[in-house]
């Protein structure tokens, strides 16, 4: 390995004379702001040696809240050799994936850039002021919350201490081109003004594996001559080889833009969960040799947004998944974790049954981007935002924030939106942002749009960030729901440290109970809440919901509603070791929009005190689920949210608890899941969960988890003991995450195991060698471990790419080809409407757009509707969006052709309510919908934590205690097999 190193460092990404380095290498940093640290002398010995990425204020990450991380300037400087051959007739680029907040660049003294954003790449053009033999890079960083824009004197609306942890520095990688004078640009719009490749397919035939594919280069001239120029696309694992019809003709100094195309066939689509992914050479030809070559790797996929509904690879696709925050952070690290970790958590993802990232508030770093790519993870990419649509330089920042982003990750496949805001946006600005696709993106397949816009003509998709939206025009999923938070380290009320569950601190005033909660409580809220979505999936009816993306996938050091530092909303800790809610997500989104997979999840453990009765929980897509203790049946769980069961009362025994999950009432199970009760601890066990080697280049992180287990080596799940940590070798202590300090026990090499099970980190040194932890814990047998780390060279300061990562993936494999869904009900439309007051509003009420309503007047005699439908039909049910859906209920009676067909008081709600219909006598047209006494007011939701309140009005204060008020009513017979 060290050898086949050496020769990609001595001969990096080269092809026709273009070489890209890794310049993330042995640098000095120094937090403060000396003087003459600019210059290319500067004596910067005694400052420390660090490998980008790097945040010079990584020990903050979780062990402070966000508010209080720390800020200031912090210099980064790198001494490197050029030859006067590598020089020659070259040009010099330098590219920086993202620097926090700003950055001033420097070369050999010689100041070459500033860039501001603290989000995006960036690059310059450094050609003019190396010299052949050693250069010096200085990189001056300010991550000051407040940080001002020195040409505007305006801050950053995204420089936000809520949601944008702040890691500062170099928190991305670098590298180094070296091209030659006539050259394809790199997609560095800021500073360098040039976008690069664009790579992209039309005319897909999914069944038939074929489509056509694109290739566009920018292309510029600096030779001092003009160029005659071909242009040649190859894909080698497709063996498409093509050339331009016509060659540029390219004067000196000028850019232009150089296209070519061709059919390609057995093409192995992207799809969610299976990354294909294909290398496409793009080359310039002057005199038919190649002169400069790109290597760009990207997928094909064909997209569709209509209906309400999104379809990939001409299959419908609802979304589930997360919104997590961009940092994706990780304890003493922030986001700076080499390239596997972050295919490691977003392959989690994928293997809990997301298939959607909607990054919050800040374009991701690419090299989540390029993860997505690989895990088959499609994700949502915003610019840079808060809890507003700005005006003035806010706005102009924004815009420019995107029109970078795009051009930068446009050929990676995993982006299907781009999200012009948090919020909704007045429909000039969504105009706007759509323009920039449109120019930068025309062929991607991306849907331009934000969060609401339920009534817009521009946006292409939106939703709300928790409520419930429907929509048989564009598809509408919603952005941030099941808020509520957990620590993994609470089980429930009867396991150690026996956490009452919701006792903590009030948050702003009021009860915090939400944000408190154990585990046990916490699966049952996602269960319920996701609920509401899949009620509506596609299938359901004309309008659909497209789906929903669960607040943050991992625990994260941003804003925190419960008794801790940090949020800990996700599926996974910090770690990302999984909570029940992984394992209860996994259940319900193994399909498309139907469950394709059956699964069954026990939540929680099975080690209990004597005496223990408690209530079991089961998560299941089976129709029926059956519990055994010891192999003795415990009879059927009642079911409730389609998805949980609950058997009331089990009186704990020790041995195995095992749950059956059976389809249509059978006795043919079609899933299962186990429980065992673990013996005494008797020993600690360590897992090496990453790779089987690592790189000695002073960023490689080993994830070592240590268990507490049995005799039998069986995880004790209630285990809470003391871990003393000892680490030899060239190696970091890193450590993990805990609670029961102030600081979550970071860096600490004493931290307990909860729930019988932590991780800690463990960061390379530049020296390779072999590395050795040692665990041990009282009169627990201790634990140890060893791994090898491989030279990483950088002769002159300049080393290789490093490979993909090589860790094992999930796999869902290519797009399945048959329907991922089945019509379950039938919608009746509506002819007209009447209502005893306000009747000229009775159309909104059927309009498809949930930003108008119908209400009657305050009176009672008043408050009716009356619908006349389309035709004939034997109505099993009726879906209501009625206003004030969240705290407000309403007595009504519904009538079919006069037959009473319900009678009743409507539930609370995130949006929408299904009132199951009593059989009428015979179908019929007209269905009258009437208030029967005063409406019911009082929250059925804690909201407390939002920080816009505005976000969670329903209109419920609009309408008098006697008005019935409907924004939009569904009449469903049942599908024909389910009659």
């Amino acid at each position: 390995m060290t050898v086949l190193l050496l020769c990609l460092a001595t001969a990096p990404s080269t092809y026709a004379e273009r070489a890209t380095y890794n310049l993330n290498l042995d640098w000095r940093l120094h937090v403060g702001d000396p003087e003459g640290a600019d210059a290319k002398n500067f004596d910067d010995s005694q400052w420390k040696l660090v490998t980008l990425p790097r945040a010079w204020n990584e020990d903050d990450a979780f062990g402070k809240d966000i508010k209080n991380h720390s800020t200031g300037i912090a210099w980064y400087r790198k001494n490197f050799t050029l030859t006067a051959a590598q020089l020659g007739d070259s040009k010099v680029f330098i590219e920086f994936e993202g620097v926090r907040q700003a950055a001033e660049v420097y070369v050999n003294g010689k100041h070459v850039g500033l860039n501001e954003n603290g989000v995006m790449a960036f690059g310059f053009d450094i050609t003019d002021v190396l010299v052949a033999g050693e250069n010096a890079i200085a990189v001056r960083t300010d991550n000051a919350w407040g940080y001002k824009e020195k040409a505007t004197g305006s801050r950053y609306q995204w420089a936000d201490h809520n949601f944008n942890a702040n890691y500062g520095g170099i928190t991305k990688n670098v590298r180094l081109h070296i091209t030659r004078r006539l050259y394809q640009t790199l997609p560095l719009y800021s500073n360098l003004k040039t976008t690069g490749v664009y790579i992209y397919a039309t005319d897909f035939d999914i069944k038939n594996r074929t489509a056509t594919i694109h290739a566009e280069s920018e292309v510029r001239n600096e030779t001092g001559k003009t160029q005659t120029v071909s242009y040649a696309m190859n894909i080698p694992l497709l063996g498409v080889k093509a050339v331009a019809e016509k060659p540029l003709k390219l004067g000196s100094g000028k850019t232009g833009v150089v296209k070519t195309s061709a059919r390609a066939a057995n093409i192995d689509f992207w799809s969610w969960g299976h990354g294909s992914l294909y290398d496409v050479r793009t080359s310039l030809l002057v005199d038919g040799k190649a002169v400069d070559t790109v290597t760009t790797r990207t997928g094909f996929r064909k997209t569709e947004f209509a209906n309400g509904m999104i379809k990939l690879n001409d299959r419908v696709i609802q979304m589930h998944g997360y919104a997590p925050r961009s940092t994706n952070e990780w304890p003493a690290i922030g986001q700076s974790v080499p390239a596997w970790l972050s295919d490691y958590s977003n392959g989690l993802v994928v293997g809990s049954g997301g298939n959607i990232m909607r990054w919050m508030h800040i374009t991701p770093w690419k090299q989540d981007v390029e993860s997505c790519d690989r895990v088959g993870l499609i994700h949502a990419m915003p610019a840079g935002d808060a809890e507003k649509d700005p005006v003035g330089r806010w706005w102009g920042q924004r815009v420019e924030l995107m029109r970078d982003a795009i051009i930068y990750n446009r050929n990676n496949p995993s982006i299907l939106f781009y999200e012009t805001g948090n919020s909704g946006v007045r429909e000039s600005h969504m105009q706007e942002m759509k323009d920039l696709r449109d120019k930068y993106d025309p062929h991607g397949g991306r849907a331009s749009g934000s969060r609401d816009m339920l009534d817009s003509k521009v946006a292409e998709y939106g939703g709300h960030m928790l409520y419930i939206n429907k929509s048989a025009r564009i598809p509408l999923w919603m952005m941030e729901y099941s808020r509520d938070e957990g620590l993994r380290k609470y089980w429930d009320e009867y396991s150690p440290p026996y956490h009452k569950d919701g006792d903590g601190p009030l948050y702003r005033g009021k009860d915090a109970s939400p944000y408190n909660r154990n585990q046990d409580t916490l699966a049952i809220e996602n269960v319920v809440r996701w609920h509401d979505y899949w009620r509506e999936r596609p299938g359901t009816g004309r309008r659909v919901n497209s789906g929903g993306a669960k607040i943050i996938f991992s625990d994260s050091n941003t804003h925190q509603r419960g008794a801790e530092n940090y949020r800990r909303s996700g599926s996974v800790d910090p770690m990302r070791i999984p909570k029940d809610a992984f394992y209860v997500h996994q259940v319900m989104w193994d399909g498309w929009v139907d469950v394709e997979n059956p699964r069954t999840h026990i939540v929680g453990h099975w080690n209990y005190a004597p005496g223990t009765v408690k209530n079991i929980y089961v998560v299941s897509s089976a129709d029926s689920v059956e519990l055994f203790l010891n192999g003795k049946s415990l009879g059927r769980g009642e079911q409730s949210h389609r998805f949980l069961y609950t058997f009331e009362n089990i009186a704990w025994q020790p041995g195995e608890l095992r749950a059956e999950g059976y389809a249509n009432g059978g006795q043919v199970s079609v899933s299962s899941a186990t429980l065992q009760t673990a013996g005494e601890p008797a020993a600690l066990r360590l897992t090496n969960l990453g790779k089987k080697s690592y790189y000695a280049d002073g960023h490689d992180l080993a994830l070592i988890e240590i268990e507490v287990i049995d005799a039998q080596g069986r995880r004790c799940p209630t285990a809470l003991d003391m871990i003393d940590f000892e680490l030899d070798g060239p190696a970091e202590w890193r450590g993990g995450l805990a609670q029961g300090r102030p600081d979550n026990y970071i860096l600490a090499k004493q931290l307990p195991v909860e729930c019988g099970v932590n991780r800690v980190f463990i960061r390379t040194a530049r020296t390779p060698g072999v590395i050795t932890v040692r665990a041990k814990s009282g009169a627990l047998r201790a634990a140890e471990l060893s791994f090898q780390t491989t030279e990483y060279p950088a002769p002159n300061g300049l080393a290789a790419l490093q490979p993909v990562p090589d860790i094992p993936r999930i796999d869902r494999g290519p797009t399945p080809a048959t329907p991922s869904y089945k019509i379950t009900r039938i919608p009746v439309e509506v002819a007209s409407a009447r209502a005893g007051s306000n009747t000229d509003d009775v159309a909104n009420t059927y309009d498809d757009n949930e930003t108008t309503a119908w209400s009657s007047t305050n009176k009672i005699d008043e408050a009716w509707i009356e619908y006349t439908l389309e035709r004939p039909a034997a109505l099993h049910e009726i879906a209501l969006r009625l206003t004030g859906w969240r705290n407000r209920s309403y007595p009504v009676r519904i009538t079919l052709d006069g037959a009473e067909v319900f009678r009743g008081i409507t539930p609370k709600s995130l949006g929408y309510v299904t009132l199951p219909l009593k059989s009428a006598p015979a179908a019929g047209r007209t269905v009258r919908i009437e208030l029967l006494g005063v409406s019911k007011s009082g929250d059925a939701f804690t909201m407390t934590e939002l920080a816009n309140q505005a976000n969670a009005a329903t209109g419920s204060e609009r309408v008098g205690k006697m008005a019935l008020s409907i924004i939009e009513a569904e009449f469903y017979e049942p599908a024909p097999t389910n009659k």
